[in-house]
Formats: structure tokens, C-alpha cells, sequence
């Protein structure tokens, strides 16, 4: 009997901590899936559409409805983020950044915003609301603290087609993608997009800004203008930092220049980079046309792509940098001075 009753007693202790545990759990997962929803609330009260026409060509009468051409992000203190080929217009042959645009927020108010710069160089530009109209702004979002990885849960909130903000949902997939549309890696993600996502945030589950959306994979559509894919791709968050801090403190965000023409060379069964010509820094540290690129400060290079990355994402003008190289049977160490491009 004294054994019955300890084992019942057993029973009801672990179906007691069963219930407990349960509880917790519950608890718990409802609170993420809160702080969650939070989260995404935040990002859709802080993304923006950008409008067709400024409001020069809206003074003259250019357009009469609402149209939303592209997406944007409230950083903090009314400064809009979003992707330069969202703002851009025709000027005669090129195309220029307007001085002003005007912003939709998501209760359906209008604002004017300034022109604080761009880079040509990447797919960014930077605009102010006015600061009698900050007020009509959500809090803004920050940039997020690490670097997006392969399987990382992200959203994106935007205008797709013009309306909105729509918001969905997919993961990282791969983060060092090259496309002919910028000079950067981006983030390739496998969410739904459309053409009007541009400019807008690529978000971490947290709502902190993983990137900026820059492009898509279209499908073939009569349409040619109304396309959508399932994969999107972003400039990352740590390039776009840096471009907003720069032109926020009123100057042009400075790369590293390196001096090497790359060419790709079969040695074997393996490609390498190959030095093509070496001119500026890397030919005053010693780099030699024909020597094979190793490494730079202990980080392997695997191509080209690679190398002009490290070099833009974690290299400054006037960083020196140890390029490993192998001339012929030699391995060499070459301090360089990095100029800037």
C-alpha cells in the first residue's frame, strides 16, 4: 500500500508539473507571438510610400490621383531611406534625384521631404521631412545589430503595385548575391515582392532593419510594369548604415580602393584570381600583374565578387590591409595602403 500511494503520488506530482510546465509554455509563446506582432506594427507604422510626383509636378497639375511608385523607411528624426531607382526621374538624357518628393504614412497623410543626398554607387537615397511635419511620424526603426545569415526568419512591408502597406514574410536565403543592378552583394530573400517594393524595409523577426529592398526576379507578364516574383533581393543593412550616416553628416560615403584589375585563372582543376594589372595602392605595396590573390587579412578569396566586397563592407580609405599573394613558388605578405574610390 505504502508503495501504491507513493507512486500515485508521484503520478499527481508529474501530472502537476505537466500542467505547470504547459502553462509556462503557453505563456510564453504568446508573449513572443505579442512581442512579434509588435514588432510588425512598428515596421508597417514606420514604412512609407513614395509618390509618383513631386510636389513641383503636383503644383502644375501633373497628376491628379494618388499614386505610389515606390516604399520607404522612417529611420529617426524624419529621415526617409529608400532605394535611389525608387525616386529618380528623367532629366533629358540622365536621371537625377528630385529635391523633393512626397511621402504617404500609413494613416494617409502627406509629407514633403528634403533631399539629403545619394549614392550613386549603391542603390540608396536619403530624404528629411520637414521638421514642421515630423510630428506626423511614427517612431522610426533601427538598423539591426548583426548580419543577416542563411535561414534567418524576415519581412518586408511596402507598396507592391502601388498599394498597401502589404506585408510578407520568408527567409534569408543566400547572402552574398551579385546581380549587374549595383555594385554590392545583396540579400536574397524568398518572400513576395513586386515592382513598388522598392525602397522599402527588409525587416529581422525583431522589426530592426535587415535591408533595403532592391530588386526582383520578374516573371514574364504582359504587364511588363506589374510583375511580382518570389525572389526579392536587398541591400544589406550594414552598407546602407553606412551610406546614411555619411550622408547624414553631410558628406559622401567613402570606399576603399584597392588597385587591381581581377581576372579569373584555371590553375589545375580550381579557379583563382589572378592579378590582370596592379596600379595605385596595390602597385605601390608591391602586387604584380600576374600574381595569384590568396588572401587579405587572413580572409580566404574565393572570387572577385568576394574581394570587392570585403573591401566596401569592411575596409576604410587609408586602412592598411596585409594581401596575401603567391608569385610563381612564392608566398608573399604585402602591406597596402588603401586609397579611396
Amino acid at each position: 500500500m505504502a508503495c501504491l500511494l507513493l507512486s500515485s503520488g508521484l503520478r499527481v506530482g508529474r501530472l502537476v508539473t505537466a500542467v505547470l510546465l504547459t502553462t509556462a509554455l503557453s505563456a510564453h509563446a504568446e508573449s513572443a507571438g505579442n512581442e512579434q506582432a509588435q514588432a510588425i506594427e512598428h515596421a508597417r507604422r514606420a514604412t512609407v510610400g513614395i509618390l509618383s510626383e513631386t510636389p513641383l509636378e503636383r503644383q502644375a497639375g501633373y497628376q491628379s490621383k494618388l499614386s505610389v511608385r515606390g516604399s520607404g523607411v522612417h529611420l529617426q528624426h524624419g529621415y526617409i531611406v529608400t532605394a535611389r531607382h525608387a525616386v529618380e526621374k528623367d532629366a533629358g538624357n540622365k536621371t537625377v534625384l528630385p529635391q523633393q518628393i512626397v511621402v504617404l504614412t500609413g494613416n494617409l497623410s502627406e509629407l514633403t521631404a528634403q533631399l539629403v543626398g545619394g549614392s550613386a554607387y549603391l542603390d540608396i537615397a536619403l530624404y528629411q521631412v520637414d521638421d514642421a511635419h515630423r510630428a506626423q511620424l511614427p517612431a522610426g526603426v533601427g538598423f539591426a545589430p548583426h548580419e543577416a545569415i542563411a535561414g534567418d526568419p524576415v519581412f518586408t512591408v511596402g507598396y507592391p503595385l502601388g498599394w498597401g502597406p502589404a506585408i510578407t514574410y520568408g527567409r534569408i536565403g543566400n547572402p552574398n548575391v551579385f546581380l549587374p543592378t549595383t555594385d554590392t552583394r545583396l540579400l536574397q530573400s524568398d518572400l513576395a515582392a513586386c515592382s513598388g517594393n522598392s525602397g522599402g524595409g527588409l525587416f529581422t523577426s525583431d522589426g530592426t532593419l535587415a535591408g533595403i529592398m532592391h530588386a526582383i526576379i520578374k516573371t514574364e507578364q504582359s504587364q511588363a510594369d506589374h510583375r511580382c516574383s518570389q525572389l526579392a533581393f536587398s541591400v544589406p543593412a550594414t552598407l546602407v548604415q553606412r551610406i546614411v550616416v555619411a550622408l547624414m553628416e553631410g558628406r559622401q560615403p567613402g570606399f576603399s580602393r584597392l588597385g587591381i584589375q581581377m581576372a579569373p585563372v584555371r590553375i589545375g582543376t580550381r579557379w583563382h584570381v589572378r592579378v590582370g594589372e596592379a596600379s595605385g595602392p596595390a602597385k605601390e605595396g608591391g602586387a604584380q600583374k600576374g600574381d595569384l590573390l590568396m588572401a587579405i587579412n587572413g580572409t580566404d578569396i574565393t572570387d572577385p565578387a568576394q574581394l570587392k566586397n570585403y573591401l566596401m563592407e569592411r575596409t576604410l580609405p587609408g586602412q592598411t590591409v596585409t594581401l596575401s599573394i603567391q608569385r610563381g613558388d612564392q608566398k608573399l605578405s604585402l602591406s597596402i595602403v588603401l586609397g579611396g574610390a
